[in-house]
């Protein structure tokens, strides 16, 4: 960046808190949640949402498990009015919900907003005003004790209403928006005068919201202000501490997990990360990552793609595809060395042992994902992951030279086509390869039978589209298969074989055989394999696959 444009700025300063404690805590316990999709997430779409949508992520707000839901800003307009007359009046509100609504302090947007609220049995009532010096000064030309009356009188004139209102329960809560950029005394200084003006108590607690409404600093910083406020409150006993992080410098997350361990009750924000600006905190991604440290978030993420699509309908706005759990890739590898320490770790991985699989944080299944989309294959791809896909889309357990041989067929189509290659794309190259290839034999069917000690057979091919019968002996139903491809004029040596039980995913469960012939080629051993209900009959296919397989080779080292 230009010199002349770096010196425009001053780095923010330090909160002298010289013993803080939170760098030494951990995060055990979830905190209360507070989901304001329906109102910070709202007002900042390019068409916010209509009545249908707000209602639909409503009630996928209250199945995830969110207690308390900001669900508008009532007095902004009749829209907003209307969705919270509706939820009332509808009884839509579950009775372990609190809905949350929000109002500036100014006289005129309180009392609309206690309109909105008749008949509810519970609700918090938040209300705000801007403390920091450039609002004080630049925005509202106003002293500190101006702003403190403010926010007194807003919380006087609600405490008014809502004893006037004995039938529901109102919980106040209170920011003092821009609390990062405001002095630290003067925002002790506000909520304190707050507090006192709704006469908190334990069993009447005040929400004290201390927002990164514009982040201004690095987290530790926002948990130094926070662990400070913690500890010099008045009636701490009295207030639960919410966070409500915006993500300007991008780290929103750390912010909220760096103030919860610095005292915090709450965190609001939104499913993922919708808001003003750059948004607010990612309730997905901090939830996740307490149940990625053995904590349960008590938020029910178990079919996280339900509630994907359901932000997208509502929102209108897509989730990246590499987004923290739920972006369609993050559960994704493409890089070789990736996709096989993925296999390997699956294959070791105990059912009820502790979850360790390199470069997966989660198990997908505990958000409802699927393995089949934990492998991808393109031109950075290796054996491991291609091999993973033939297990668990196709019932194919490929032996490990078999991987390596058939990650070089995959790299050629990859190599010259380029992209993505999908599951049924690789099994179609699988196919074309080792199943369907006919040239030069095709098998047509056999019959074996006993000469004494010997296994005899009577094998019926075509070789370069003439149709034959050859017949062989040999200690076993394979051995006699080679010779009579060798009285056929078909050399064929075998160098290993094995046989496996495959189901195919998806059908009916009944097994099939599958046999991995390896046999001698020109340049270097190669593989054949056969599928068929009969394990005879597979092994005889493998056999002859692995012959044309050889006669390819065979056919590449001659130069041209």
């Amino acid at each position: 960046m230009p010199q002349q444009t770096v010196a425009k700025y001053n780095a923010f300063p330090q909160v002298q808190l010289t013993d803080r404690q939170w760098p030494s805590r951990v995060i055990d316990t979830a905190p209360i949640w507070m989901s304001t999709d329906l109102r910070d997430g709202n007002q900042s779409l390019f068409e916010p949402m209509n009545g249908e949508k707000k209602m639909r992520m409503f009630e996928t707000l209250c199945a995830v498990g969110f207690k308390e839901i900001e669900v508008a800003f009532p007095s902004a307009s009749q829209t907003e009015f209307d969705f919270v007359r509706g939820l009332i009046e509808g009884n839509h509100i579950p009775d372990d919900v609190t809905i949350e609504v929000l109002t500036q302090a100014r006289e005129h947007l309180i009392r609309r907003t206690f309109e909105s609220l008749k008949g509810i049995k519970r609700a918090i009532v938040h209300v705000y005003n801007a403390t920091s010096k450039p609002f004080r000064e630049n925005v509202f030309g106003m002293s500190k004790p101006e702003v403190v009356k403010m926010a007194v009188d807003a919380v006087k004139l609600i405490k008014t209403l809502a004893e006037a209102q004995p039938e529901t329960e109102f919980v106040l809560e209170y920011s003092p928006e821009t609390f990062t950029a405001t002095e630290l005394d003067f925002a002790l200084e506000v909520c304190n005068a707050v507090t006192e003006a709704w006469g908190a108590t334990p069993e009447r607690k005040v929400i004290l919201n201390l927002p990164t409404t514009v982040e201004v600093a690095t987290p530790n910083i926002y948990a130094d202000q926070i662990e400070w406020m913690h500890r010099n409150l008045a009636r701490r006993d009295s207030v639960l501490i919410s966070l409500h992080p915006h993500n300007d410098r991008g780290t929103a997350v750390a912010a909220a997990e760096l103030g919860l361990m610095a005292g915090a009750d709450r965190v609001e924000g939104c499913l993922f990360g919708n808001g003003e600006r750059t948004g607010n905190v990612d309730l997905v991604t901090l939830a996740l990552n307490m149940h990625t440290q053995g904590v349960d978030p008590q938020l029910d993420f178990s079919d996280i793609n339900a509630v994907a699509r359901t932000y997208e309908h509502c929102t209108q706005l897509p989730i990246h595809p590499r987004h923290p759990y739920v972006g369609d890739l993050v559960f994704t590898a493409f890089s070789g060395s990736h996709q096989d320490a993925i296999k390997k770790g699956f294959s070791a991985q105990q059912a009820d042992g502790l979850w360790s699989v390199p470069y997966l944080p989660i198990d997908p299944a505990d958000v409802g994902r699927s393995y089949d989309s934990v492998i991808r294959v393109n031109s950075q791809s290796g054996k491991g992951g291609i091999a993973w896909l033939m297990e668990n889309e196709h019932g194919v357990v490929m032996p490990r030279r078999l991987q390596v041989e058939f990650s070089g067929v995959v790299q050629q189509h990859t190599d010259a086509h380029g992209g993505e290659v999908s599951a049924e794309e690789i099994w179609g190259l699988f196919a074309d390869t080792y199943l369907d290839a006919a040239v030069p034999v095709r098998y047509c069917g056999h019959q074996l039978f006993e000469n004494g000690a010997a296994q005899g057979i009577r094998l019926r091919v075509d070789i370069d589209g003439v149709p034959q019968e050859l017949t062989g002996e040999g200690n076993g139903p394979i051995n006699a298969a080679v010779h009579a491809l060798q009285s056929g004029g078909i050399g064929i040596q075998v160098r290993s074989y094995e046989e496996r039980s495959m189901v195919p995913v998806g059908e009916d469960g009944n097994a099939r055989a599958c046999a991995f012939m390896e046999v001698a080629g020109s340049k270097s051993d190669c593989y054949g394999v056969g599928i068929d209900a009969n394990i005879v009959t597979a092994s005889i296919k493998a056999l002859i696959s692995g012959a044309n397989r050889s006669r390819a080779s065979v056919q590449d080292a001659v130069p041209a």
